[in-house]
């Protein structure tokens, strides 16, 4: 399946590293991902980090730029891709997301703010987390259509638009649970797609994560799944 969006081809860089300045290109689109507190345990998410540093120590040494910026993108995506592989097996996670009445809370989240703060192209529901891939609004074509939400020059940004995702989720969903406390992990991963052949790359991984993870045998089966149709 093909999404072909008007987008110009960008350089690779993480755009939303903890506590340091972040840049946000204008109608960006955006692949993220977030999930359940405690999804991970603490003993796996320390050695993805250690297999991590290894291969950043191996990076140093590389001298050719480009080279270089070539392998730290080949480098994040085998990182997520092992991250993500510890979501889908980890039997101690909680699994809400698996239960229809929380996921519909997330999935008419997702809808909600779609055409108000980014264009939705596709998204997955799982047991313990969620992608989402979305192009962030651009205000001028906001303004073109009348919405009167965003009229100053600046995008929404993608780290508000997640705490009020979340936020508002996470509320909803510990209501109807009957519980309190933290419901989604605080960071999330995060990656701007560099051109509209990695877009789909990333939509295909997204629409087939049930599939990797052996809950269906066609990604059209999973109920929470969403891919724009063009």
């Amino acid at each position: 399946m093909a999404i072909r969006p008007t987008y110009k081809k960008m350089v690779y860089r993480e755009y939303y590293r903890r506590h340091l300045p972040h840049w946000q290109p204008l109608s960006a689109v955006y692949f993220v991902t977030f999930r359940l507190a405690n999804s991970i345990p603490l003993s796996v998410i320390k050695s993805l980090q250690r297999e991590k540093e290894i291969e950043r120590r191996k990076l140093a040494k590389i001298s050719e730029v480009i080279q270089r910026h070539h392998q730290d993108y080949l480098d994040e995506w085998r990182a997520f891709s092992r991250w993500d592989e510890a979501l889908d097996r980890s039997a101690e996670s909680p699994d809400w997301l698996s239960q229809p009445e929380i996921a519909e809370i997330v999935s008419e989240a997702l809808h909600y703010r779609d055409g108000k703060v980014y264009d939705l192209l596709a998204y997955c529901i799982m047991p313990n987390h969620v992608h989402f891939v979305g192009r962030i609004a651009n205000p001028a074509y906001m303004d073109r259509i009348g919405n009167p939400a965003y009229k100053d020059e600046k995008p929404p940004a993608l780290q508000s638009i997640m705490q009020s995702l979340k936020r508002h989720t996470a509320r909803q969903a510990n209501i109807l649970l009957g519980r309190q406390g933290t419901f989604w992990q605080e960071e999330n991963y995060d990656h701007v797609a560099r051109d509209n052949e990695e877009l789909n790359r990333i939509i295909q991984y997204v629409l087939n994560n049930p599939v990797k993870a052996g809950m269906v045998e066609n990604w059209e089966d999973w109920r929470w799944t969403y891919c724009l149709q063009e």
